[in-house]
Formats: C-alpha cells, structure tokens, sequence
C-alpha cells in the first residue's frame, strides 16, 4: 500500500533539527533545550515522530492548520508500516520514521509503547465517544501518557514506578491541553470532554459546530473539573523528577510547571478561554525555569521523602510487560 502524504517537511541540509519541536510545541521546545546534547537529540528523534503521527492523522503542519481527511485507514497503515520499518531497523536515514529507529537503536525502547501511542490516533479515526472520565484518560494515556513513558526511557528510566510518573505527567499535559482546545476540537469535529460529565452540567454540543458563549459558560464548570483531576496527575508526577538524571530533571520539572500554567489559566479565564488560544509568555516560562531549576536541585539534595502511593491513579496497561 502506498504510504499516506506526508505532511511533515524531510530535514534539509541547513534545517535546524529541532524544527518539529520548536514548532509543534514551543512551551516544550524551552525545556528541551536543557537535556545534555546526547540526550536532546534522542528527545528531538522521538518528538519527530511523534508529531509526523500527530500531523498525519490530523492533517496538520507540525500541528498546525486542519484538513478534513478521507483516507484514514490508509494514513494509520502507513504509521503502522514505517513505525515497523523503524523497530527492524530498515527506515533508512532521513524523516521520522528513521528519527524514531535512531531512538530503537541507542535506547531499545520497548515496541509496545509505539503501538500504544499508535492505538491512541486510531481513537481518533474511528471515532470514539468518551463516555466516563476513565475513558477520557485511557485516550490520554495513549496519546500522551505513553509519551511520558517513552521520553523516561529515553532518559534511561527503567523503573516500573518512575516510569509511572512519567505517564501521570503525560497524562497531565494531555488533560490540559483538552482543556485549553475544547472549542478548536468541537470545530474540528471530537469531544474529549467525559459525555456524562457533559450530560449531568446540561450541556449538548455538536461536533463541527463552533462553540457559541452560552455553551462556553455551561462548560467551564466542566472543563475546571477536568483540571482538578488534571491536578493530581501534575502532582503525582513531581515524585518522578528526583529519580531523573540531572539536567533532565530540570528539563522535566520545568515543562511539568509550564503545562500546569496553562491548565491554570483556562481555569482563570473560565467562558472566555475560548476566545482566543490561552498561552503562557515568555516571561513567565523563563521564570519557571529558574523555579524548576531551584525545586529540582533542592529535590535531588534532600531525596524525596514524601512520595504518596498513586492510589486511584490511571496506570498504564502495558507497564507489567516491561523490564
């Protein structure tokens, strides 16, 4: 089967290599930047492809834009097909499939992560309704949690618990980014949003309808729910930061509080964050880096000696199979 158009530019010669991720998430991009090299550019590798994953099923340009997309099956069985090339090691040496094999060979990260993040976009293609909270975390779980896990791995975390931290600060991200992109998504056609949730505030909402202002008042309460739980993920997952390696315990710590702002300040902006798209400033992203710098050193000086269980927590299905 021919592969999918691939919306993601192949590096050129003088391109940056941090291009995907500069430009698909530049609240992450600033605390990418402070992983020592070798582990940067694994991180930038998994990023790609990612984000090539993302953009694929999406029609997007390093997640941006949106094209309404007939040939789904076939996008997700040429993600299937590249991401098999690059676990045997036959991607070849340019674009994002060969990004992740370079990740295959310097870490041997697991396949049964990339088939779990694969099955998360497949959510998206069929379809799928989010019922129950618990649904709406296992789509999290896929798309972002198993991100965690991976960018863990990538860091040389084998640990079965630090890796489950990692997932609660995926998770984390993915809950606030549900959040923050609520009207984007209704537009674009999804509902991420738990439909009981939905239901029991007395709210109806079409797919590929915009979300007018009497919807937006009706679902702040919901999405600020949404972001409590989001909460005990953000906080679970600090207990995970001590057990990095250092520059990318900094790296984490402050991506870790600038998703949290964001979550934060949708809740503040409450009907209206919808407006327009909610962001964190530079200012304030510089500001918390200095802060995550400052917690992470004072974390790895004293130990953590505080960590709770992660009881009622979303632990991912595969984490058994590890190790």
């Amino acid at each position: 089967m021919d592969a999918a158009p691939d919306p993601v530019p192949r590096r050129a010669g003088g391109e940056s290599k941090d291009t995907a991720i500069r430009t698909g998430s530049k609240s992450f991009a600033l605390a990418a930047r402070l992983f020592d090299p070798a582990t940067r550019d694994l991180v930038w590798d998994l990023y790609t492809w990612c984000r090539h994953c993302d953009d694929v099923v999406d029609g997007q340009v390093l997640g941006h834009g949106h094209t309404a997309l007939t040939d789904l099956d076939a996008r997700m069985a040429s993600l299937h097909a590249g991401t098999a090339r690059a676990f045997a090691g036959t991607a070849g040496e340019e674009g994002p499939f060969a990004a992740l094999a370079r990740v295959v060979a310097a870490t041997s990260l697991p396949r049964v992560f990339a088939d779990d993040h694969l099955a998360g976009f497949a959510m998206d293609t069929r379809g799928r309704r989010y019922e129950t909270i618990d649904d709406t975390l296992d789509y999290a779980y896929h798309v972002a949690g198993v991100v965690g896990l991976m960018m863990a791995w990538v860091m040389g975390v084998r640990d079965r618990a630090v890796l489950c931290r990692a997932s609660d600060l995926g998770l984390a991200f993915q809950l606030s980014n549900i959040a923050r992109d609520v009207g984007d998504d209704l537009e674009a056609g999804r509902i991420y949003l738990p439909a009981r949730w939905l239901r029991e505030a007395g709210v109806t909402l079409t797919k590929g309808a915009p979300l007018d202002p009497a919807q937006a008042a009706a679902v702040a309460p919901v999405v600020a729910r949404l972001l409590t739980d989001a909460e005990r993920y953000y906080d679970s997952a600090w207990h995970g930061v001590p057990h990095l390696p250092g520059r990318s315990a900094w790296a984490v710590a402050t991506a870790r509080l600038v998703y949290r702002d964001i979550g934060r300040a949708v809740a503040y902006r409450g009907a209206e964050a919808w407006t327009s798209r909610t962001t964190v400033g530079t200012a304030q992203k510089l500001a918390r880096l200095v802060q995550a710098g400052l917690a992470t050193a004072w974390m790895k000086t004293l130990g953590d000696r505080t960590a709770p269980p992660r009881a009622g927590l979303f632990t991912p299905p595969t984490i058994g199979m590890v190790g």
